[in-house]
């Protein structure tokens, strides 16, 4: 790994330095496991004890810390620590190795078009009148499609799959595994189905339908994602039916979330892992949805909208709204409820001690 000295980590942050800040470190470390190379990660004061049980030379510590005190030669101060982190992990990443150029064993249609300084690695399939975007790299065993388009600086890892006229933005980052470009989930019945008829009557009409078959639609729009945008592990992002499913610039989806199809999500928005997004939902900018978060099918979010683990939306949610729980509820309301339900047992237990207390008096002379 190469090295960086602690005045270059500090000047990439536009963070203070302290000592000795010619230090040359090749890593980073837990401040306990840190040695001599290695920029120990001691932003809070719990983590700073551990100092003395490593050998660095040099540390990130939070505001108010003593670097001399914890027997420092140089530091870095990281007002914000998680800040910090992006900062340091950005400059001390090498990136998976995608060596330059085209791999013998790619396979790449001719009327396809490769920007300069792009690196194609072993078996990519890239398909007819597709494009590469300058220096996008393209890990080995991704398949794109016929007439997708991937952007400059885009980094797109193993396994990846791109489908037909998907298109990838500048410096988007999709993980290994993950579908974009994949048929929607829409069937229909000849008769309205059973779903259909429990939807619309909530339960109440509960009586078998008629036995028909699914028919297909089939999904003719595709994909668009932003600029920036970053797909995780085994995500998958439905194409439309008629228009494009889109995501904005900046957004960031965890893995194994899933984007159906007609779904438009704004910019800079941060979809948790398992996130599960029906047909045709609109969010807004910067919303944050917890793990395990459902949508159901045509509702829209506003922006800023944010909400906790294994929240189910079942509701239109204007603007600004933080949401918990099944039906989702503002989070302090479910809070709440969730406070009650937890002092049930105790309120059942004083109830029945009441009634056999009003028993005992009922029956006395």
């Amino acid at each position: 790994m190469a090295g960086h000295s602690i005045r270059d980590i500090a000047a990439a942050l536009n963070a203070v330095a302290f000592g000795a800040l010619d230090i040359v470190v090749t890593g980073v470390a837990e401040p306990a496991k840190a040695g001599p190379m290695d920029l120990a990660m001691a932003m809070r004061p719990g983590y700073a004890a551990a100092l003395a049980q490593g050998a660095a030379r040099a540390a990130v510590i939070g505001a108010g810390m003593d670097w001399q005190a914890l027997g420092l030669e140089a530091a870095i101060l990281a007002p914000r620590p998680r800040l910090a982190m992006a900062g340091i992990t950005q400059v001390m990443d090498q990136g998976p190795v995608i060596a330059e150029g085209i791999h013998p064993s790619a396979v790449i249609d001719p009327t396809a078009r490769i920007g300069a300084g792009a690196a194609i690695g072993p078996f990519v399939v890239i398909g007819p009148g597709a494009v590469i975007g300058a220096r996008a790299r393209i890990a080995s065993h991704v398949s794109i499609a016929e007439g997708a388009r991937v952007g400059d600086d885009a980094l797109i890892l193993q396994g990846a799959r791109i489908g037909a006229r998907v298109v990838i933005g500048a410096r988007a980052i999709l993980q290994p595994n993950c579908v974009i470009g994949a048929d929607g989930f829409s069937f229909v019945t000849a008769e309205p189905s059973q779903a259909e008829r429990i939807r619309a009557s909530l339960g109440q009409d509960d009586g078998a339908a008629p036995p028909q078959g699914w028919r297909r639609i089939h999904s003719l729009g595709s994909v668009q994602i932003g600029d920036d945008v970053e797909i995780g592990a085994n995500a998958t992002v439905d194409r439309g039916t008629i228009a494009d499913t889109m995501i904005g610039d900046g957004t960031k989806l965890d893995n194994m979330v899933h984007v159906g199809h007609n779904v438009r999500i704004g910019r800079d928005c941060l979809l948790c892992g398992q996130v599960g997004i029906a047909g045709s939902v609109r969010i807004g900018d910067r919303v944050v949805l917890g793990g395990q978060t459902g949508v159901a099918d045509n509702l829209e979010i506003g922006s800023d909208v944010v909400t906790g683990a294994s929240t189910i939306i079942l509701s239109t949610v204007p603007p600004g709204r933080a949401l918990l729980g099944y039906p989702a509820v503002r989070m302090e309301t479910q809070i709440e409820m969730y406070k009650g339900l937890r002092r049930l047992p105790r309120l059942a237990k004083a109830v029945a001690d009441l009634q056999k207390a009003v028993s005992k008096t009922d029956k006395t002379p």
